[in-house]
C-alpha cells in the first residue's frame, strides 16, 4: 500500500470511529463512547504522521506521544497544553478499557455528561487535525 492509500484508509476508519462514537452516545454506552473518541484520534494521528514522515508511526496508543514527535507541535502553545492533556486522557481510557477487571469500574465512573463532553472535545479537536492532511 502506498502512503496516499495508507492515509485514505486511517481517514476512512477514524470517520467511521467517529461516527461509532455519535452513536454510543445515542445508546447510552459511555465507556465505548470514551474508547471510540481514542480509537478516532488515534487513527487520525496516525494518517498525520505517515504524511509526515512516510513511514508508520512507532507502535503505542500514547496518543501524545506520537502527537509530539509531528512538526505540528512545534508550536508549544496553551492549546498545544490542552491538546495534549486530552489526549494522555484518552490513552488512558484505551489501557484501560483493554483490561476487562477494570471495565465495569471505569463505566461507572462515566456518566453522560463526561460522555458528551469527551465527544465534543474529540470532535473539536478531530476537526482541526484532519483540516491540517485534508
Amino acid at each position: 500500500m502506498n502512503k496516499t492509500a495508507k492515509i485514505k484508509y486511517r481517514l476512512n476508519i477514524s470517520d467511521y470511529d467517529l461516527e461509532t462514537a455519535k452513536s454510543m452516545f445515542a445508546s447510552k454506552r459511555w465507556l465505548y463512547v470514551v474508547f471510540m473518541c481514542q480509537q478516532a484520534i488515534e487513527k487520525l494521528i496516525t494518517a498525520l504522521y505517515i504524511d509526515e514522515f512516510d513511514e508508520e508511526p512507532p507502535i503505542t496508543h500514547n496518543l501524545a506521544f506520537i502527537y509530539k514527535k509531528m512538526r505540528i507541535y512545534q508550536d508549544k502553545t496553551e492549546l498545544q497544553t490542552d491538546i495534549l492533556k486530552f489526549l494522555n486522557i484518552l490513552s488512558a481510557h484505551y489501557l484501560n478499557n483493554r483490561y476487562p477487571d477494570y471495565k465495569n469500574d471505569i463505566a461507572k465512573m462515566l456518566s453522560e455528561k463526561t460522555a458528551k463532553r469527551y465527544l465534543t472535545k474529540t470532535t473539536e479537536i478531530y476537526k482541526w487535525l484532519k483540516s491540517l492532511i485534508v
